[in-house]
């Protein structure tokens, strides 16, 4: 029953956890770092192809993220997780695959303008991608399903995103049971579309994020219907564009909850027919997607609608662009309009395209509507920068530059803290992750010293038994050092190939002289094949 900590750990990205028990090997989540990291993940103990299970907790690409590059290294186990997040997933890991490889081919042309022999490859492939995709297993929430010998889970919908979930786990080896339960990213009250995250009753220990673990969300609820609304019509009366960098999956789709309400109330003076176009053919599929959850996930405050035969985030005016030839097209119509795209830190999609057309124009908004991390175009804008470049040209910022403060996905510290709460006993301990280094601290130091839990923050590398309650091994931080690009390619692949085959063969230990026979006469003749 040992538990390791890989990623998350001090950081708030790269989510990534390891469990071994009856004899599997089992991840919880594999995510990707984004951003600014600060210290070093260990390796993971295992070869990827020795993996049985992934569980993930949710589809975002700090979750998500690294499961192609997991099956580009042998992994050939299911990945389960719930159904909307199985959906979310097949749109999301094949625009990640494509981002990989649009990046590695814009490296290379600038590296054969330099006349650089290097050739990069991109992390992982489209067909890394849809490889995973075709793992994933669908489950139900609520449901306790036997996973293996020995090994119970259940998947509870935690409010964070369409088809969130925190994970019980249920393990029992020589008749001693444990369990553990994964928070994953725990949602904030009251959003709109899904619901509120539920409690869990009861567990030994606890994994839980910490991202927030700092600070409180404003006590005064902000009407953002109100200040979308004021915002629009400021905007229009002076015949401009309201252009909004929005993330594809969850905070698009809350925008169009608020416009069409916004709609439904006419509350847009004079311009009561105004268009919203939603520039993003992963937002449009993620869209499709919420459209198809609505009966599982979405609050009682939008399924009061659906009841009324009102689709929470459907109306008229709302035009959704797929093709480049439909993007192009939206900054030929004069009219004042909403635009919707992505990226929601304008780093890299079709918003920078619109941000082209419209920054330099005083009558139009640029409206930010999410977390803008440090080094990214949108932080920029935000801050005040008076020109940018865009595709190589500088374009002056005279656009009104407005933001809505209070919009988030992630519970604050009384958030944190009632979730917590809501288990009938205290758990054995608490470990404390997904936050930056100062926030697990103090976060751990709080439920310990204020509310009587058993806390730690563990760093990558640390090793827990549970079946003894022991720390097997506490590790330090490793500051990161500035590493050489290192990408998979395909001798890389070829290893991954190698390592696969090592793993199906200590699988096949046991099986019968006839059938080991075959296999090593089968890999030799494969051996002599290719053996220069």
């Amino acid at each position: 029953m040992k538990l390791m900590f890989i990623g998350a750990a001090h950081e708030v990205t790269g989510s990534c956890h390891y469990l071994e028990a009856c004899g599997k090997h089992i991840l919880v989540d594999y995510g990707m770092e984004q951003g600014i990291n600060v210290f070093e993940n260990v390796e993971l103990p295992v070869q990827e192809a020795l993996i049985d299970y992934v569980l993930l907790t949710h589809a975002h690409v700090d979750h998500s993220g690294m499961l192609p590059l997991l099956y580009a290294r042998g992994f050939r186990g299911q990945v389960l997780t719930t159904e909307a997040t199985t959906d979310l997933c097949s749109i999301m890991l094949r625009d990640c695959a494509h981002i990989q490889m649009q990046e590695a081919e814009w490296k290379n042309r600038k590296a054969k303008r330099s006349s650089q022999m290097s050739v990069v490859e991109p992390l992982y492939t489209m067909e890394d991608a849809d490889g995973i995709i075709r793992k994933l297993v669908p489950c139900e929430y609520g449901q306790r399903i036997e996973l293996c010998e020995g090994i119970d889970i259940r998947f509870t919908d935690i409010g964070h995103l369409l088809g969130s979930a925190s994970i019980e786990i249920w393990i029992t080896e020589v008749d001693k049971t444990k369990k553990i339960v994964f928070s994953g990213d725990i949602g904030n009250l009251n959003q709109p579309l899904i619901k509120d995250p539920e409690i869990t009753k009861d567990a030994d220990y606890v994994v839980m994020e910490s991202t927030y673990g700092d600070r409180l969300h404003s006590e005064e609820r902000i009407d953002y219907v109100a200040e979308l609304a004021k915002i629009i019509q400021e905007t229009f009366d002076k015949g401009g564009n309201v252009v909004i960098p929005s993330f594809a999956v969850g905070r698009t789709q809350e925008m169009l909850y608020f416009l069409r309400q916004i709609k439904m109330d006419k509350m847009i003076k004079g311009h009561e027919d105004f268009s919203v176009f939603v520039d993003s053919p992963l937002a449009v599929e993620a869209t499709e997607i919420f459209n198809r959850n609505i009966n599982s996930c979405f609050d009682e405050e939008a399924m009061e609608l659906v009841k009324q035969g009102i689709n929470p985030i459907r109306f008229p005016g709302l035009k959704l662009s797929i093709t480049s030839e439909e993007s192009k097209m939206i900054n030929f119509d004069n009219e004042p309009k909403v635009i919707i795209s992505a990226s929601g830190m304008c780093e890299a999609g079709r918003i920078r395209h619109h941000l082209k057309h419209n920054l330099w124009r005083e009558e139009c908004t640029i409206l930010f509507v999410g977390y803008q991390a440090i080094g990214t175009l949108g932080r920029a804008i935000l801050e005040g920068a008076e020109m940018v470049r865009l595709f190589g040209e500088p374009i002056e910022v005279r656009a009104n530059i407005q933001t809505i403060p209070g919009l988030s996905g992630h519970a604050d510290k009384n958030g944190l803290i009632a979730w917590l709460g809501g288990f009938e006993e205290k758990p054995r301990r608490v470990f404390i992750v997904h936050g930056e280094d100062g926030v697990c601290k103090s976060f751990a130091e709080c439920l310990k010293v204020e509310y009587g839990y058993r806390t730690y923050a563990p760093y990558s590398g640390t090793e827990f038994d549970m079946a003894t309650d022991k720390l097997l091994f506490e590790a330090s931080p490793v500051p990161v050092k500035k590493k050489a690009v290192i990408v998979s390619g395909v001798y890389s692949r070829l290893v991954a190939a190698g390592k696969r085959l090592m793993a199906v063969i200590e699988r096949n230990q046991g099986g019968t002289n006839k059938d080991l026979a075959k296999f090593a006469d089968q890999i030799n003749a494969l051996c002599d094949k290719w053996d220069r």
